[in-house]
């Protein structure tokens, strides 16, 4: 859970948290446990290093929401602005343009919600 905090940001868990029910009861238990306490702390990869690899599968499947959300992240593990374009045009070869063009205009929109200072 401190993972999960560190990376989404204590308001994003706090809502989650808020809004279980007794039906998602074990789907967030199995998304902190599995995705937040097995896969984002393990060493091998660094937390800035899984926001790239993260923000391509939101990119390709079309999960918009998960991905401003792992914009807003990638932006708290260190990646500048430019990291985040480079890697959107990664994407429109591997994930199609399409697909590339609508990220681009939402970590646009996320980018421009900031307020300075960033990483860049």
């Amino acid at each position: 859970m401190a993972v999960r905090r560190a990376v989404l940001g204590d308001a994003h868990v706090d809502r989650a948290q808020t809004a279980t029910t007794p039906f998602t009861a074990r789907f967030q238990e199995f998304i902190s446990r599995y995705a937040w306490g097995d896969v984002w702390t393990d060493p091998t990869l660094s937390r800035r290093e899984r926001s790239l690899v993260t923000l391509t599968a939101p990119t390709a499947h079309g999960h918009w929401d998960e991905l401003a959300m792992h914009v807003r992240a990638a932006r708290g593990n260190g990646l500048s602005q430019d990291e985040l374009a480079a890697l959107l045009l990664q994407t429109a070869v591997y994930c199609g343009v399409p697909a590339a063009n609508r990220a681009f205009a939402i970590a646009q929109q996320v980018l421009s919600d900031e307020t300075p200072p960033n990483h860049d």
